[in-house]
């Protein structure tokens, strides 16, 4: 079976605690960061902000990026059996959240209209459990808790 390429445009977004946010994701009811795929003709930054903007109705104030996950790490495949191969662009990301609802508990109070996300929540990033995380970004969360900064991770 060939395995098709997906690029992905992702948003680590953090509150004035410094927790991270985290999306519940409806399609496969794990936890990760928001983003998606790429759309014909978008640019990989114009893709991360439209995709926050539809899973959390979060305004991105500034973006940077922070790194680029791609080789046999970012393999997957879907529960029909399709494989696929991920090149995931991820942004350093500061969101308006003074509009927003958060909870005492960290959770962002936001209804998204393709009912992509089941719970968006901040966490601190040692309160992560990484067994929780959806597979494909596994390695994203054990490199943000061992602290690494290298742009490109194969």
């Amino acid at each position: 079976m060939t395995k098709n390429i997906v690029v992905t445009g992702g948003a680590i977004i953090k509150d004035d605690r410094g927790r991270i946010l985290l999306q519940k994701r409806s399609d496969y009811g794990d936890w990760g960061l928001p983003g998606g795929g790429m759309e014909a003709g978008e640019t990989i930054e114009e893709t991360m902000i439209r995709e926050v903007k539809e899973e959390t109705g979060l305004q991105i104030k500034e973006y940077r990026l922070f790194s680029v996950y791609t080789g046999p790490r970012m393999e997957y495949q879907y529960p029909d059996g399709n494989k696929v191969v991920f090149v995931m662009f991820l942004f350093n990301v500061t969101a308006d959240l003074s509009n927003e609802l958060v909870a005492g508990d960290g959770t962002l109070i936001y209804n998204d209209r393709n009912n992509e996300s089941l719970q968006l929540r901040f966490m601190y990033i040692e309160d992560i459990e990484i067994e929780e995380i959806n597979s494909v970004q596994k390695p994203v969360f054990i490199d943000l808790k061992e602290g690494n900064t290298e742009i490109l991770r194969n």
